[in-house]
């Protein structure tokens, strides 16, 4: 407690000297209540503005994918490269390590499997359990143009809601079904929905023509999903193309798992996202701390 014999009358008020007010780094973010706030500043790199997700969240709808099936010898070793981890609930509580410092985005939804149609899903988290995980922001899937859009919208609306209560963020995913269109009509389409919904940032897709129209009609930050798996070459030069043309990061999967040094690949998208390395300069780098780790 204070000793109240020896307050002393404060000296140093910087009069003439207006107090610092610096904008909120991330793009629609401005108005956000501080808790907010700080979550999404622990996802985007203050000094770059992006991030590096990892995306190991498959396993909810496709079981045990090509390099998830031990999440502990493939996932865990890259964690230390990854700005932020994007997961289900019990793979975070069965195999990661809770001293892990890094910011988890939760998948929320669930409720079908690669077997059945895919936009037939459901909320599948409550928000107090995110909360007792003291998760980041929570996430899920709107399928706009699906059998059951109207369903997907409604969870992404009480995810928004219920995170709203608590300052949790949340991430729209962009789903598409086997049939859809993933063009630039599409994406603009369903980005700027789920934005205007009130989601703070957006999972989607790179498209070769026309994206900088997506990432300028979205008022909210943009990641790109990794998709399907590419050559090295080609994802790092997706990844390059994509922050270029104002994405704000990736959320790659299967593009830094299954890659051939998933511990080089992680940082050559890395140097990419946050130092603007080209791509042939990051794969020059993939290929140098490959070959150290094959020593």
């Amino acid at each position: 407690m204070a000793d109240k014999d020896d307050i002393t009358e404060g000296k140093d008020f910087g009069l003439g000297i207006p107090q610092d007010y610096k904008p909120f780094h991330v793009k629609g973010a401005n108005a956000l209540d501080w808790g907010m706030q700080n979550r999404l500043a622990r996802i985007f790199n203050p000094e770059s503005g992006r991030t590096v997700m990892l995306a190991f969240d498959h396993g909810y709808f496709q079981g045990p994918a090509t390099g998830l099936e031990r999440i502990d010898l493939s996932i865990v070793p890259l964690i230390p490269y990854a700005d932020v981890l994007m997961c289900t609930r019990g793979v975070l509580r069965s195999v990661i390590p809770a001293a892990v410092p890094k910011p988890v985005v939760l998948r929320c939804s669930g409720g079908q499997s690669i077997l059945k149609e895919l936009s037939n899903e459901a909320v599948a988290v409550d928000i107090d359990d995110a909360i007792r995980l003291n998760v980041a922001a929570i996430t899920t899937q709107i399928y706009i143009g699906a059998p059951h859009e109207h369903q997907s919208i409604k969870n992404l609306i009480q995810l928004i809601d219920s995170g709203n209560r608590y300052g949790i963020p949340t991430m729209a995913v962009t789903g598409v079904g086997a049939d859809m269109a993933r063009d630039t009509r599409y994406f603009l389409l369903a980005t700027r929905i789920a934005a205007e919904l009130g989601a703070h940032y957006v999972k989607s897709y790179f498209v070769e023509d026309g994206f900088e129209k997506i990432t300028s009609a979205c008022p909210v930050p943009i990641v790109i999903a990794g998709g399907k798996k590419l050559p090295e070459i080609d994802a790092l030069t997706m990844a390059y193309r994509a922050v270029s043309e104002g994405a704000a990061g990736v959320d790659m999967g299967r593009n830094i798992f299954q890659s051939d040094s998933p511990v080089a690949m992680i940082q050559a998208v890395a140097a990419v996202v946050h130092k603007n390395e080209e791509p042939n300069r990051a794969f020059e780098l993939y290929e140098t701390i490959k070959a150290e780790l094959n020593k």
